[in-house]
């Protein structure tokens, strides 16, 4: 009998030993291999440089002043609207536009202008979330005299406030000479405010 007990107690003693040295070793984290970190996600579009490439429409308001021959002189508001194209080369942004102001500028008595209307390359450079260009083309402006074509160059800036919305300034230099024939030539100066939104 003390023999069965011996032998039982023994067999219970290695069964509890071999229980408890498996639960300790449960006990230990297991080594785990490591995981590489996650690259950072790409920074957005307009951060690395913009995407001007697309059609465009918006509006503009801002002032003229007209320089012309004598005392042929004035200045007022003029308004009016845009649309163009950009294309993206990278850093270069090349364009063309066109747009038209209306106005009210009385030149002294002499005259009055009533509109221009404009055909524009453009050219620039992109900052990301800004652009900045020059331009140059043709002009037309109607006046009570008649209407005459006339060339134009000057500097502009657009910036996104959206990826689909802008805002900008423009300044242009025109010139027109003998307007319809009148012997009036003219120089012109206008600076607007610009919103677009891009397609």
């Amino acid at each position: 009998m003390k023999s069965f007990f011996l032998r039982t107690s023994l067999a219970a003693g290695v069964a509890v030993a071999t229980a408890f040295s498996a639960f300790a070793g449960a006990l230990e984290a297991p080594i785990a291999d490591p995981v590489p970190p996650a690259p950072p996600p790409p920074a957005p579009l307009l951060a690395q440089g913009g995407e001007w490439t697309g059609p465009y429409a918006g509006l503009q308001l801002g002032y003229g002043d007209v320089n012309g021959t004598g005392a042929a002189d004035g200045d007022d508001f003029l308004y009016g609207l845009h649309a163009g194209y950009d294309y993206d080369f990278g850093t270069f942004v090349l364009g063309g536009e066109v747009d038209y102001d209306a106005t009210d500028i009385d030149l002294n008595g002499a005259a009055t202008v009533d509109s221009v209307a404009r055909l524009k390359l453009r050219a620039g450079y992109d900052f990301g979330r800004a652009l900045g260009y020059v331009t140059t083309g043709l002009a037309e402006v109607d006046t009570s005299l008649g209407s005459e074509s006339g060339d134009f160059y000057g500097i502009g800036v657009a910036y996104r406030i959206t990826d689909s919305y802008t805002v900008g300034a423009e300044l242009l230099e025109h010139s027109f000479d003998d307007i319809a024939g009148s012997g009036v030539d003219a120089d012109a100066t206008t600076l607007t405010l610009r919103g677009a939104i891009r397609f």
